[in-house]
């Protein structure tokens, strides 16, 4: 899964080194405190349900006319 968060930089600025630092990790912060809840985890499909939709299994078979 890729990275979706920004990179923080602060390239031009007449602040100091640790200036710089501290705006950088205020907005890391925020980013993190108004970030969405992550999705909830959907459980894991049984097996067997996953076999027999692969195989295209039916729960009733087909009618099938001989002719």
């Amino acid at each position: 899964m890729p990275n979706r968060r920004p990179k923080i930089e602060i390239v031009q600025t007449a602040a100091s080194p640790e200036e710089a630092a501290a705006v950088a990790a205020a907005i890391e912060q925020f980013m993190r405190a108004t970030a969405p809840p992550p999705a909830p985890v959907e459980p894991p499909m049984n097996p067997w349900v996953r076999t027999a939709l692969l195989e295209g299994v039916d729960r009733e078979p087909a009618h099938i006319v001989w002719i």
